[in-house]
């Protein structure tokens, strides 16, 4: 009589996985691929026209079939209020056309639908670091710092 054995991490009511190997090897597969046809392409598009667009990540459904591509316009939002959400509208326009050549560049059973949206994590990070250059914020961590170092030497931090 065999025994099936339990594998902790194939059962059910566990914490969501992140991404397969074979969704992240695929994804990158995509992105570089992207990245060529983005180059040797020349959108027809008044919102692309001498942009440049950053691929900063593809992310794959588990089944390969859609793929979230998150972009980055040169110079982001700062070339104009709304200059992003235009260049990804654009590229949303383009999509099936992009497809297609992407297709032609990558040996994959299927073509992912492609879907892009702009990367937020250039704009978080830009906050964050506007949030660190404020004087309120810089005080407090000197504080905290002062606090944590107490300017008492020879400590080693492990008590009596």
């Amino acid at each position: 009589m065999s025994m099936k054995r339990h594998h902790p991490s194939k059962g059910r009511g566990h914490a969501p996985q992140g991404p397969s190997q074979r969704q992240l090897r695929a994804g990158e597969l995509i992105r570089h691929a992207l990245v060529e046809v983005l180059r040797e392409e020349e959108l027809q598009d008044e919102a692309m026209r001498g942009v440049s667009v950053t691929v900063t990540e593809v992310r794959l459904s588990p089944d390969l079939r859609h793929a979230s591509v998150f972009v980055e316009p040169l110079g982001g939002n700062k070339l104009g209020g709304g200059h992003a959400r235009e260049v990804v509208a654009a590229l949303n326009r383009h999509a099936k056309f992009l497809r297609g050549r992407l297709g032609q560049g990558i040996d994959m059973k299927f073509t992912p639908e492609l879907k892009f949206l702009h990367d937020q994590s250039f704009d978080e990070a830009e906050r964050m670091a506007r949030l660190f250059d404020d004087p309120r914020v810089r005080e407090d961590l000197a504080k905290r710092a002062d606090e944590d170092g107490g300017g008492e030497e020879g400590e080693d931090g492990h008590g009596a």
